[in-house]
Parts: structure tokens; C-alpha cells; sequence
């Protein structure tokens, strides 16, 4: 006798997804260290996608080679490390948090002035882990 699958296990699974979306929390209740982490995982995609783009399409890359780009991107980092971090110093009295995601920035604004050879995408890389490190000690001295 041949047995049909029963279709529990995927109700279980459909079941779990629901539950995890309905205790999901909105956009809106992310705290700006939150927010911050994902834009430098956001940050991160684009150096690695950018890279694959250009070492693949080199002719391309003299389009994209626009430095204003990643100075509005350094300005708007150093704006959410302000009112997060600083706000975080000011509630939680840590300066590890503020210290880290100083040195992050340090190293992306430093990345800005090396030439285009691949390394200015290691440091600002690197850069860009060490600020959402700062913002990720940040969230959980907050806690």
C-alpha cells in the first residue's frame, strides 16, 4: 500500500512563517543603531557589487569612478554616528561604542584618498564593519 504524504508538516512550516511575520516588528521601531547596521550591510553589498562590476566590465568603471558618491555616502555615515553614538554616550556613559565607530569612520574617510587599485575597497570594507561593530556594542550597552 502506497502512503500520501500528510500535509502537516507544510501547514507547520506555513504556520511558523505567519507567526514570524506577525510578531515581526515595523520598520519604524528599529533604534538608529539598528538602522545604521543595516545600511553598512548595505554599503557592504555595494563595494563588493561594484568591484565584480567593474573588474568584469572594465570599461564601466570610468562611468562609476565619481568620488562624490562616496563622499555624500561618508557624510550621511558620519551623521547617523552622531546621533546614534553620541546619543548612546549620553544615555548608557560608554565610550567604547563612540571610540569604535570613530575609528570605522576614520578608516572610510582615509579609504577616500587612496587610489583606485582595489585597496580603497579593502579599507573602506573594513571601514564600514569596524562602525557597525561600534553601532552593534552601541545597541547592546543600551540593553
Amino acid at each position: 500500500m502506497t502512503q500520501v504524504a500528510s500535509p502537516a508538516p507544510v501547514l507547520t512550516r506555513f504556520g511558523a512563517v505567519v507567526r514570524a511575520a506577525r510578531d515581526a516588528r515595523p520598520l519604524t521601531s528599529l533604534s538608529g543603531d539598528q538602522l545604521a547596521m543595516g545600511l553598512s550591510g548595505l554599503c557592504l553589498v555595494h563595494c563588493l557589487a561594484s568591484t565584480i562590476l567593474f573588474a568584469s566590465i572594465a570599461s564601466v568603471g570610468v562611468a562609476f569612478d565619481n568620488h562624490l558618491f562616496h563622499e555624500v555616502g561618508l557624510i550621511i555615515a558620519i551623521g547617523f554616528a552622531l546621533v546614534t553614538l553620541v546619543s548612546g554616550v549620553l544615555s548608557h556613559g560608554y565610550m567604547m561604542p563612540f571610540a569604535v565607530g570613530s575609528f570605522g569612520l576614520g578608516m572610510m574617510a582615509g579609504a577616500l584618498s587612496r587610489p583606485h587599485d582595489g585597496s580603497e575597497v579593502l579599507a573602506t570594507m573594513i571601514g564600514v564593519a569596524v562602525v557597525a561593530l561600534g553601532h552593534d556594542l552601541n545597541r547592546r550597552a543600551r540593553h
